[in-house]
């Protein structure tokens, strides 16, 4: 019969096996703690200020812009009605009635009745473009945000990297790794908040030129209309 043989290990303290193991607490970071970090708001706070101005300007030039995207419902039926009815003042009475920039160019086409074609569609190109110079009001400066933001960004991130290893080189006998990694995650955070406000504002400026674009497209539609209305036959 063969006999069993137990290796035992003595145990020096018992309290060792049913101890649980604990792990390391990560503190979360948060973005708050990104922004307001010390020694970056010289370069945050002109990030948060151009952010503002970029969400005011898409927000304030989008409600424009589809404003001025609505059109009167039979708004240029109306209009043929009342130049072939001769109803000239009518014309002109309801296109001051809609503040848009469609009505605006009609209107400087009925005031030019009588007048060569090659005029009346010279007026109404002028007066389109100062519509379209209206609309596309401050959107340039969603541009310069989303191009000067990430440079802003990256600005602050040299300037901190310089000062880290400015301090290595002034302590090298005395370097702490916490100190070391705290400065260059702070300095990288720069480059963070201005990617985030670069992108932000470049969606939203391509977002304005292509909504842009669609209304030019609807006004040449319906001045070019507009035109062919007055070579029908009454």
């Amino acid at each position: 019969m063969k006999s069993l043989f137990l290796l035992q290990v003595p145990v020096s303290n018992p309290d060792m096996i049913s101890a649980p193991v604990t792990e390391p607490v990560i503190e979360k970071l948060r973005i708050i703690d990104l922004v307001l970090m010390p020694g970056s708001l010289w370069i945050m706070i002109p990030l948060l200020i151009m952010f503002a101005v970029a969400i005011y300007i898409f927000v304030e030039r989008w409600l424009t812009i589809s404003k001025s995207a609505r059109e009167e419902r039979n708004f240029m039926n109306n209009i043929r009605d009342f130049i072939h009815s001769g109803k000239i003042e009518s014309a002109l009475a309801l296109c001051k009635g809609n503040s848009t920039p469609l009505a605006r160019m009609i209107e400087k086409g009925i005031s030019r009745i009588g007048k060569p074609l090659n005029d009346i569609s010279a007026a109404i190109e002028n007066t389109g473009q100062l519509e379209v110079q209206r609309l596309e009001k401050r959107v340039s400066i969603l541009a310069t945000i989303a191009g000067g933001a990430p440079m802003i960004g990256f600005l602050g991130t040299v300037v901190g990297m310089i000062i880290t290893f400015h301090n290595m080189a002034a302590n090298p006998n005395n370097l702490d790794i916490t100190v070391l990694s705290g400065g260059i995650y702070m300095a990288l955070a720069t480059t963070v908040a201005g990617l985030i406000v670069g992108i932000c504002a470049f969606i939203c400026y391509n977002i304005l030129v292509s909504r842009i674009s669609q209304v030019v497209y609807m006004l040449e539609a319906k001045s070019t209309e507009f035109i062919d209305l007055l070579n029908e036959p009454v």
